[in-house]
């Protein structure tokens, strides 16, 4: 089995306080010893401005079956974290062509103070016009949603817990 059949055989960079490299580790291996490392959030809107929602599948390593307001993951070993948003946002969306995401912010996200849950994190947005074919190994359920919808699903629904710090500290730049 190859890294590109397991993804907890991907090799990701492991970095420090302020985001430098100190090793490598398989992803698998990152995640069960809460070794920190990268990953990117892209936010997808459509043509009319609404947001690309979906629910993770029950397969994923982290946060199975939870929804997301971002498309994204890790950074691989070596990858800049500009090269990782825009792979994986065509992968999770399934289309070619995507423009670049653009860059908005980055924030070391440490999930409720647990150790093991703690990863750089980059924020980045783009507009996709183009049909959406989602990945079935990544995501179970998707649309687009206006922000009023996404509000409501945000009461409604369980949220991966790093999209929604990363939502909130969105919400925040925007307003100042």
């Amino acid at each position: 089995m190859t890294p590109a059949d397991d993804p907890a055989e991907e090799i990701l960079d492991i970095v420090d306080e302020q985001d430098r490299v100190i090793g490598q580790a398989p992803r698998g291996e990152a995640y069960a010893r809460g070794l920190r490392h990268r990953c990117v959030f892209v936010l997808v809107r459509d043509g009319d401005g609404r947001v690309f929602v979906h629910r993770r599948t029950a397969t994923k390593l982290v946060f199975p079956s939870l929804y997301d307001m971002f498309v994204g993951g890790v950074v691989g070993a070596g990858e800049t974290y500009d090269d990782a948003a825009l792979r994986e946002a065509e992968e999770e969306l399934g289309v070619r062509g995507l423009p670049r995401p653009v860059p908005v912010f980055t924030f070391l996200y440490e999930g409720d103070g647990d150790p093991a849950q703690t990863w750089w994190s980059a924020v980045y947005e783009v507009r996709c016009t183009l049909p959406v074919r989602p990945q079935a190994e990544e995501v179970a359920w998707h649309g687009f949603l206006t922000e009023a919808e996404l509000e409501e699903g945000l009461r409604e629904w369980e949220w991966v817990p790093d999209g929604l710090a990363a939502w909130h500290r969105l919400r925040a730049h925007r307003s100042g």
